[in-house]
């Protein structure tokens, strides 16, 4: 089966759902319950575990070796580090971010007596105060605090409030949908994956065609803190698939369009047989794609390997640009990664050999190639495509 047509309007409305639902690593379960509903509606069933992870099993002909796809519905966010005599918040951030992107952000904290809005600001924030220091004030999470939306003005009304050491807070997204398929918000990171999952996911249940083995459907709930995938897998499981964001950036070779397939992370280099076969399938369903190398950078798929699950793993991104700030991406990105999911999930099992976890003896093992390149062959397409282009361009005179 080739890729499915993805319905990019349920996609988009998935994703501004997503938004909307605060969901910094903690304090997920309202996100978690949504993700369950959309399961139902589409009329799958699914598994939770004790914290929130969600596994939903699309069955194929086969149970193993089973495939996952894996996102994850935690966002960066904040947690109150010290109630500070002013009645403001010294805050500690949930994630690696700059607290260079949170000034200025609106915020929701939740406390044992509610939910309360505020603002983070640098602790120098009143240009009529201070004048040129409010540009020369240092960058960092000591340096702002957040100032909460009710009657706060030292400690005692803070814990009046029921507001206390340890609170998290989630960060507004504030998205934008622009009608040339661009999209700024916080957060996309990783709802976007999370909405293109959903989008793959049903297309396939709509097709109706089972796949060759049974898919695992895998939403994490606290990728940002480094957990992810790590307690996510059943032994049925031998290639896990991590949809996230790329990072297109200087020095970096991801795009806002097309799929960008990660070789590398920071634990190391992905499954080369699995990407191999994800830029084939790229290849054979005109689906644009890049290569490239994350340094700083982990995903699901690494905290699964990490954590000791013996799966070929690999990564597909939709690129971002201002990763951790303030995100950009486009809807061809996530159509095509949902259209790569679909191809995927549907493609057969080369390596027959994976059913088993360990097998005595060489018999089905995988080869790499370690034969010399066809030089000649290299030449010989390299000046057929310089003739191309020859004839074009006199075509063109």
């Amino acid at each position: 089966m080739q890729r499915l047509t993805i319905d990019t309007d349920y996609l988009r409305e998935r994703l501004a759902n997503l938004l909307a639902i605060p969901s910094p690593t903690g304090y997920t379960d309202s996100i978690v319950r949504h993700v369950c509903q959309e399961l139902e509606k589409l009329g799958l069933g699914y598994e939770l575990t004790r914290r929130g992870v969600i596994r939903a099993i699309l069955p194929g002909y086969e149970k193993r070796p089973a495939r996952a796809l894996v996102s994850h519905l935690d966002t960066l966010g904040a947690q109150v580090m010290q109630l500070k005599d002013n009645g403001r918040l010294e805050l500690v951030s949930i994630g690696h971010w700059s607290a260079r992107f949170a000034e200025g952000a609106r915020a929701t904290i939740f406390s044992d007596k509610g939910a309360y809005r505020g603002s983070i600001l640098p602790l120098k924030a009143s240009g009529h105060r201070f004048n040129e220091e409010v540009d020369t004030a240092p960058i960092g999470w000591p340096h702002v605090e957040l100032r909460v939306d009710a009657m706060s003005r030292d400690k005692r009304d803070l814990q009046r409030l029921g507001i206390d050491v340890g609170d998290l807070i989630a960060i507004d997204p504030n998205p934008e949908f622009l009608d040339n398929g661009y999209i700024v918000s916080r957060h996309l990171d990783n709802k976007a994956g999370t909405a293109a999952m959903m989008a793959a996911l049903k297309a396939m249940v709509e097709e109706g065609e089972k796949p060759p083995v049974d898919i695992h459907w895998l939403f994490t709930i606290a990728e940002e803190v480094g957990v992810g995938a790590s307690a996510a897998l059943t032994h049925d499981v031998a290639a896990i698939v991590s949809v996230d964001n790329g990072t297109t950036a200087p020095g970096q070779n991801s795009d806002e369009f097309g799929v960008t397939i990660a070789m590398a992370d920071q634990t190391g280099p992905f499954d080369f047989h699995l990407t191999q076969k994800l830029a084939k399938l790229c290849k054979d369903n005109d689906i644009r794609y890049q290569k490239d190398v994350f340094r700083h950078y982990r995903s699901d798929s690494a905290s699964a390997v990490v954590a000791g699950h013996d799966v070929r793993a690999g990564l597909i991104t939709f690129g971002v640009d201002a990763s951790h700030g303030y995100e950009r991406i486009h809807m061809h990105a996530l159509r095509s990664l949902a259209e790569l999911m679909t191809a995927y999930v549907s493609s057969p099992v080369e390596i027959t050999r994976d059913v088993h976890e360990i097998k005595k003896g060489l018999g089905g093992f995988t080869r790499q190639p370690m034969s010399a390149a066809d030089v000649d062959g290299i030449l010989e397409e390299v000046e057929h495509l310089v003739e191309e282009e020859v004839n074009q361009s006199a075509g063109g005179v």
